[in-house]
């Protein structure tokens, strides 16, 4: 009889051991159960394709569990000599397919190291995730990939020259980028109305125009007019052929000083940190970001947590100030922007158009260096006197006590100057001893 009741203690035991378990892993999982991924591509060179473009499908099976399985799935990318140990990983839905855009993939690469404008091999697996202590990987596939720069790269020779651009005919020149592709570059520019040619090396040995004004280019060839604005423009030295396309952002809302109709603040680009960037005197309101002046494409927040939304992306609230404002959009599918508080230097005297009442000429703030610099390209004064202020107003204001090029605060002495054109920079790097230039153009 004891014997009997140890028997059925121990089947009792054991059924519920074997219940207690995952037995849909440890019991009825097949064996060969697993994914099977392919892609639409075995080779590509990202910087062929235009923005926002689809270039890459990865599509994937459903893996025959043995039993009804609630399965998520994750795309691994990593070197081909890699382990996956810390690969970059794409979460995934149950569609069993996943559409990359160029920005995207190329995002991916770079966050692996990848070295750019260089075909290197990878590899993708799918992971598939039953529990925590249960994952599949499907046999990996290879593809050559060539990533592209996420900073620009001005290692080109070519500049837009002309009455148009801010040093005129003599330089230097705006310098085009690397897009990846031979022979083609490409530059972001803020022009006056005027003209404009491309050349080589702040040089004229090598320059092209347009002789008819068609698209084409001709070395030597006739000036090239354009409108004032914020344009890109693209030459292509294979078929010898350009585009000037109208393209800016700008900061809209009943914050800025023309309120939702604009025009916008305009951002220029900073072809420095490769950003769209602005000094924005702004009230207690609301702001968002637009491109061309129009609604066509715009990007609001609306976590309010600095990154963007497009189209609907609720309107951005700030409060009364200047800002350092700056548009991030790098990386299409994180955009992001940074305010940050800022001044406004502007020159002020009776050699100035504007006299001593304002409103000042601006400087624009030169982002070429980490430290607070700020340049008029070229400001026309007559004979008389200037000194520096922030924002239209005496609260802070530089002179210059001995007429040495160092600044002092406030009550410093105005500043005499002849009549002529001049250059003129604003040296913050050391702020407790401030500098100034002023170049005869």
């Amino acid at each position: 009889m004891r014997n009997i009741i140890h028997k059925l203690l121990l089947f009792i035991t054991l059924g519920v051991l074997i219940t207690s378990c995952d037995d849909r892993e440890l019991a009825t999982l097949n064996t060969d159960a697993n994914s099977t991924l392919t892609l639409s591509q075995s080779s590509l060179i990202l910087a062929q394709f235009e923005d926002g473009e689809n270039v890459l499908t990865a599509n994937w099976t459903e893996p025959d569990f043995g039993f009804n399985a609630s399965a998520s799935y994750k795309l691994l990318i990593d070197f081909e000599t890699g382990d996956f140990s810390n690969p970059q990983t794409v979460v995934l839905d149950d569609s069993f397919e996943k559409v990359f855009t160029k920005e995207e993939l190329n995002s991916k690469l770079l966050s692996l190291d990848a070295d750019p404008n260089t075909a290197t091999n990878f590899k993708f697996v799918i992971e598939t995730k039953l529990s925590d202590y249960k994952k599949l990987l499907s046999d990996p596939v290879s593809i050559t990939l060539t990533a592209y720069p996420s900073i620009l790269d001005l290692s080109t020779t070519w500049g837009v020259v002309g009455s148009a651009t801010p040093n005129g005919w003599n330089g230097p020149d705006l310098p085009f980028f690397q897009t990846g592709e031979a022979n083609i570059y490409a530059a972001y520019v803020t022009l006056n109305g005027g003209l404009i040619k491309f050349r080589e090396n702040n040089s004229w040995t090598l320059n092209y125009g347009d002789d008819g004004v068609d698209g084409t280019l001709e070395q030597d060839g006739a000036n090239i007019p354009v409108s004032a604005g914020s344009y890109k423009i693209v030459i292509n030295l294979n078929d010898l052929t350009y585009t000037i396309t109208p393209f800016s952002w700008g900061i809209v809302g009943d914050a800025t000083p023309n309120g939702w109709n604009g025009p916008d603040i305009e951002l220029k680009y900073d072809e420095y940190s490769n950003t769209f960037r602005a000094i924005a005197v702004l009230t207690d309101g609301d702001i968002k970001f637009r491109m061309n002046n129009a609604w066509d494409f715009s990007y609001g927040d609306t976590d309010a947590d600095g990154t963007l939304e497009s189209e609907n992306g609720a309107n951005i609230t700030v409060t009364a100030g200047i800002y350092l404002v700056t548009l991030n959009l790098t990386d299409p599918d994180n955009p992001f922007y940074i305010m940050e508080d800022s001044k406004l230097w502007g020159i002020v005297g009776d050699a100035t158009p504007n006299g001593w009442n304002g409103p000042d000429v601006k400087f624009r703030r030169d982002f070429s260096s980490n430290d607070e610099i700020w340049v008029i390209d070229s400001i026309t004064l007559t004979d008389g006197s200037i000194k520096f202020r922030n924002n239209d107003s005496w609260d802070l204001s530089y002179g210059d006590n001995d007429n040495d090029g160092t600044l002092e605060s406030d009550n410093g002495a105005n500043i005499p100057v002849t009549a002529g054109t001049y250059k003129i920079v604003l040296d913050f790097s050391d702020q407790a001893n401030p500098t100034y230039t002023k170049t005869l153009l």
